[in-house]
């Protein structure tokens, strides 16, 4: 009686055993866990500081946008034509005048009148001239009064005082003696247009004395 005997193995054959499958992370935590190499580290509060000083003005940052602020600001320029002469001058930081000043001596006649030397001349900013202007305390006290006092923007040359003496006496004049003061004022010139008729105002044609005492 024959019986089946079961097949040899096969040599060969390479037994295999599966491996247990570990469960895999869920994305989310690996999105956690992970670090991406090329972001920036988180800021520290010194950083934070840092920053917001770069933001905020300096003490020198501010002074030197003033000091910009003043050489934007147009100047008199002076020139001395003589060691004599005196650069204008004001007497407190609210004047409106700067006072001028004398070269040399000269006596102003009674009920006369005299050119005084400054020695100076000058460069009004555009937009303004130079007006001429008497000092109080003279023109009280010594009845001393100025006269063709206007100084154009475009004039160059030597600026000379024109005084008129309305006392009884002379009135000497010595060197460095302030005897005027210049003001600047500005000045609109718009172009001239000749026209055949005036708009109508309520004042009209009144001349000296129309508008009462």
């Amino acid at each position: 009686m024959s019986s089946e005997s079961a097949p040899a193995a096969d040599p060969t054959a390479e037994t295999s055993t599966a491996a247990p499958v570990r469960p895999s992370t869920p994305p989310e935590k690996r999105v956690i866990h992970s670090q991406n190499p090329t972001s920036p580290p988180p800021e520290t509060s010194a950083a934070k500081k840092v920053k917001m000083s770069d933001a905020t003005p300096t003490t020198a940052s501010l002074a030197s946008t003033a000091v910009t602020s003043i050489k934007s600001e147009p100047s008199l320029l002076i020139k001395k034509l003589t060691d004599k002469a005196k650069a204008p001058t004001r007497g407190s930081a609210f004047a409106a005048g700067y006072d001028m000043y004398a070269s040399e001596d000269i006596t102003i006649p009674k009920g006369g009148k005299g050119l005084v030397e400054t020695g100076l001349s000058m460069a009004v900013p555009d937009g303004c001239y130079g007006r001429i202007a008497p000092r109080s305390g003279l023109a009280s006290k010594n009845f001393i009064d100025t006269g063709a006092g206007v100084i154009d923007a475009d004039y160059r040359g030597p600026v000379k005082i024109l005084l008129f003496n309305h006392s009884d006496v002379d009135f000497e004049v010595k060197e460095g003696d302030r005897v005027a003061q210049l003001i600047l004022e500005r000045i609109y010139t718009p172009e001239v247009v000749v026209v055949e008729n005036l708009e109508e105002s309520v004042r009209g044609a009144g001349g000296f004395g129309s508008s009462g005492r």
